[in-house]
C-alpha cells in the first residue's frame, strides 16, 4: 500500500501560480497542439515528397512513440525528479523538431517524428507530476483545471496555427516554431525546485518497454484502419486484434514478474486508483469519438462547410475548457472530488441521449449549443482522475500515477474512436450496404460526393447516415455513464 499523500516540498506562497504554471503550460501546449498542427501541414508535406500512401504515418508513428514513452517518463521522473526529466523530454522534442524541419526525405522526416514522439510522451505526464510535486493537494484542482484548459486550447488553436504557418512560410516552419517555445519552457523550468526523488534508483524495465510497444503498435494500427470504414479490411483487423490481445497478455505477465515494473499495476489494486484510471480512459474515449466524428456529421448530415464546421465546434471546445477550469476551482474551494464528474457526466450523458433522439430535427446552431452544454462538465472526469491518483500514490510515485492515467486516456481515445467507427459503419452496413460504401467515399473525398446523387437518393442517404449517427451518440453516452458509475462509487469523496 503506498504511503499517504504528503505535502509537497514547495510550501504555498503568493507567487505559487507564477512559479508553477508558466513552465508547465508551454510543454503541455506543445504536446496538445503537435498532432493538429502537423495534420494541417500534411498536404504540403505530400507535395514535397509525394509519399501520399504513407502520409498518415507522420501522425501514427508519432502517436505510437509518445504513447509508449509516457509510462517510461513517469518511472524515470519518480527516480530522477520530474523537472530534470521534463528538460530531457523537451531537449529530445526540440532536437527532433529541428531534424524534421531539415529532413531531405520522407524516411528521415518519419524518423524525426518518431523521435519527436519519444520526447512528447513525457511532456503531458511530467506536467501532471510536477503539479503534484509543487502544489499542495487541496490546491491541485485549480492547477489541473488550468492544465486541462490549456490542453483544449492547444488542440483547438493547433489547426489554425498550423494552417497559417504552412501557408505563410512552408511546412518546415511548423517544426521550427517549436524551438523558441521549447527554449523558453526550459528557462522557466529552471525556476522550479528539483523535486522529490524515489527511494530506488536504476532497474529500468527495458523488456516492459518492448512488450508495451508490441501491444500499442497493433492496437493503434487497428484503430487507424477502423476509421477508414472499409469492410474489406476486416480480416486484417482480426489479425491486428489477435496481436493486440497477445501483446497485452505478455505485457501483463511480464509486469507481474518484473522487479522494477514499467506500469503501476500494484496501484491498480486500490479502488480509488483503478476507478480513476477507468474515468480517464472513458474521458479520452468520449472526447476523441466526438471530435473525430462530429465534423463528419456536421458536413454530411447538417450540410455545413468545413469553415462552418470549425465555427460550430468552437462552443464545444470552449465549454470543455471552461468546465475544466470551473471544476478545478470548485475542487480547490470545497475539497470534494467525486461529486463533480458524478453529476456533470450525468448531464453530459443526458445531452447525448437527447442528440440521438433530436439531432436530425435541430438546426446547426441548436446542435452546437446542445453539444456545448454536454461538454461543460466533460473535462471534470480527467481532472478528477489525476487529482485522486496523485493523492493515492503519494509524492514518490507521482510520475507513475500520472503516467498510468495518461496511458489509460491514450488507450481510451483509441478505443473510443474505434468503437464509434465500428458502430457507425456497422449500422450503415446493416441498413444499406450501398450507403455504407458511399459513406466511405464521403469520408475519403468529402461531402461533395453527395452532389452527384439524384435529390431523392441524396435525402435517403442523408437520412440513413443520420440514423446511424444515433448509435454513435448513444455509444459516447455509454462512456459517460461508465464515468458516472466510477465517480459515484469512488471511495475518496473529498481531499
Amino acid at each position: 500500500m503506498p504511503a499517504p499523500d504528503e505535502a509537497p516540498h514547495v510550501p504555498p506562497s503568493a507567487n505559487l501560480f507564477r512559479r508553477v504554471v508558466p513552465p508547465i503550460i508551454l510543454p503541455v501546449f506543445l504536446s496538445a497542439a503537435d498532432a493538429t498542427v502537423v495534420a494541417t501541414a500534411l498536404p504540403a508535406i505530400a507535395a514535397s515528397f509525394g509519399e501520399v500512401e504513407y502520409l498518415s504515418w507522420i501522425v501514427i508513428a508519432n502517436l505510437i512513440a509518445s504513447t509508449v514513452a509516457a509510462p517510461a517518463y513517469g518511472r524515470l521522473g519518480d527516480t530522477f525528479g520530474g523537472r530534470r526529466m521534463m528538460i530531457v523530454a523537451l531537449c529530445i522534442f526540440m532536437t527532433a523538431s529541428g531534424l524534421c524541419a531539415l529532413a531531405p526525405s520522407f524516411g528521415l522526416l518519419l524518423a524525426g517524428r518518431v523521435l519527436q514522439g519519444l520526447g512528447a510522451g513525457g511532456l503531458m505526464t511530467l506536467a501532471q507530476a510536477l503539479i503534484g510535486e509543487n502544489v499542495p493537494p487541496r490546491q491541485r484542482g485549480s492547477y489541473q483545471g488550468y492544465l486541462s484548459a490549456n490542453i483544449v486550447a492547444g488542440s483547438t488553436i493547433g489547426p489554425v496555427m498550423g494552417g497559417f504557418i504552412t501557408q505563410a512560410f512552408g511546412w518546415h516552419a511548423v517544426f521550427l516554431a517549436y524551438l523558441p517555445l521549447g527554449a523558453i519552457a526550459i528557462v522557466l523550468l529552471a525556476r522550479l525546485p528539483a523535486g522529490v526523488r524515489g527511494s530506488r534508483a536504476g532497474g529500468f524495465d527495458i523488456f516492459g518497454m518492448v512488450l508495451l510497444t508490441g501491444f500499442i503498435l497493433p492496437l493503434l494500427l487497428m484503430v487507424s484502419q477502423l476509421q477508414q470504414l472499409n469492410a474489406a479490411a476486416l480480416p486484417g483487423l482480426g489479425g491486428l486484434l489477435a496481436l493486440t490481445a497477445a501483446g497485452l497478455t505478455l505485457l501483463l505477465w511480464q509486469q507481474r514478474r518484473a522487479k522494477f515494473p514499467l506500469l503501476a499495476l500494484a496501484l491498480l489494486k486500490i479502488p480509488d486508483f483503478w476507478r480513476s484510471t477507468v474515468m480517464g480512459a472513458c474521458s479520452g474515449a468520449s472526447l476523441t469519438a466526438m471530435m473525430t466524428f462530429l465534423p463528419i456529421y456536421l458536413q454530411i448530415v447538417a450540410g455545413a462547410s468545413p469553415a462552418e464546421t470549425g465555427l460550430l465546434l468552437i462552443p464545444l471546445s470552449g465549454a470543455v475548457s471552461s468546465g475544466s477550469v470551473l471544476t478545478g476551482w470548485l475542487i480547490s474551494r470545497t475539497g470534494r472530488v467525486a461529486i463533480f464528474p458524478a453529476v456533470g457526466l450525468t448531464i453530459t450523458a443526458a445531452t447525448l441521449v437527447a442528440l440521438a433522439i433530436l439531432a436530425p430535427s435541430l438546426s446547426r446552431v441548436q446542435l452546437s449549443w446542445l453539444l456545448a452544454l454536454g461538454g461543460l462538465m466533460q473535462g471534470s472526469a480527467m481532472l478528477t482522475a489525476q487529482i485522486v491518483v496523485q493523492a493515492v500514490a503519494g509524492p514518490r510515485q507521482l510520475g507513475a500515477a500520472a503516467a498510468s492515467v495518461q496511458l489509460a486516456r491514450s488507450l481510451g481515445s483509441a478505443f473510443g474512436a474505434a468503437t464509434a467507427g465500428a458502430v457507425l459503419f456497422g449500422l450503415l452496413s446493416a441498413m444499406d450496404a450501398d450507403t455504407a460504401t458511399l459513406f466511405t467515399e464521403m469520408v475519403r473525398q468529402g461531402p461533395g460526393v453527395l452532389e452527384a446523387l439524384e435529390p431523392a437518393h441524396r435525402v435517403v442517404v442523408q437520412t440513413e447516415i443520420a440514423t446511424a449517427f444515433r448509435g454513435v451518440f448513444l455509444t459516447v453516452a455509454c462512456f459517460s455513464c461508465t464515468i458516472v458509475a466510477c465517480a459515484a462509487t469512488l471511495p475518496m469523496r473529498r481531499l
